[in-house]
């Protein structure tokens, strides 16, 4: 079943959705991507990795079964024995990764253009994830590589490249954008304001000068990604609700296209 809204669905911004969603678009554009690429051009994902000592991951429970115990006491009385003292082991900080997209050139030595999808991380204020995100973005920029950040997340605090007052020097209203950072000129930003009523936009991936950028569509990608990861099920319109809250014309505008795909009752 195709999402009910004609754009981004609000109920997949949920923390629960979204970094699924992300993955997927990420592959998804991966994939369009390639099949434009000029010869000498490869689109390829890597990993942004950082250490949170908040966020703790669960076991993994195919290599040790939810019920896995080691055989035998290997703590207490021989250590006691040669006089050793326990001491307490603060719980070990597991790395985190977020995948994003690199266009490769001259086989794969030099980095052309970046492609970000924002994460809920990367728009958490004091996030570790953030800091890293910001710094791999200064990296780009300052590296002539080009930089193409789109975001679909209407929550958290700002984290494009473009100022948020030039953005809404542009755009006195919109809930999501696209941002652009062209290789030469690192303070001129290309960028496509959105509102949750609108259809996701085309984003053009630039290469390197005198070469014919590629375009993207991300609806497209976004509906198939909504129904190959059966994210009707996971969004729930019926028990929850959006995160962050839409606004009061918003839900009216929600409510009223929900009712007429007959996913809640009117």
């Amino acid at each position: 079943m195709p999402s009910p809204f004609p754009g981004m669905d609000p109920w997949l911004e949920l923390p629960g959705v979204f970094p699924d969603l992300h993955s997927s678009l990420i592959y998804l554009i991966r994939e369009a991507i390639n099949a434009q690429l000029p010869d000498g051009y490869v689109a390829t994902t890597t990993q942004l990795v950082w250490v949170d000592p908040e966020l703790q991951r669960e076991p993994d429970v195919a290599a040790y079964g939810p019920d896995f115990r080691p055989e035998g006491d290997i703590a207490g009385e021989p250590f006691a024995a040669e006089g050793m003292v326990a001491v307490a082991a603060e719980a070990i900080a597991e790395p985190w990764d977020e995948p994003y997209l690199e266009i490769l050139s001259d086989e794969g030595d030099r980095l052309v253009t970046a492609v970000e999808i924002l994460s809920l991380s990367n728009k958490k204020a004091g996030d570790n994830g953030r800091v890293s995100y910001q710094q791999k973005q200064n990296e780009f920029r300052l590296g002539n590589v080009n930089l193409v950040e789109i975001d679909l997340l209407r929550g958290g605090t700002h984290a494009t490249a473009i100022p948020l007052t030039r953005l809404r020097q542009v755009a006195s209203r919109f809930d999501y954008h696209v941002c652009v950072t062209v290789i030469g000129d690192p303070t001129r930003y290309e960028v496509k304001p959105f509102l949750l009523t609108d259809r996701l936009p085309t984003v053009v991936i630039p290469l390197d000068p005198g070469v014919r950028p590629v375009k993207v569509e991300l609806q497209p990608l976004l509906d198939r990604a909504y129904d190959t990861g059966l994210y009707a099920r996971l969004a729930r319109y019926t028990t929850k609700h959006p995160d962050p809250p839409l606004a009061a014309e918003q839900q009216a505008w929600a409510a009223a296209i929900l009712t007429e795909k007959g996913v809640i009752r009117a």
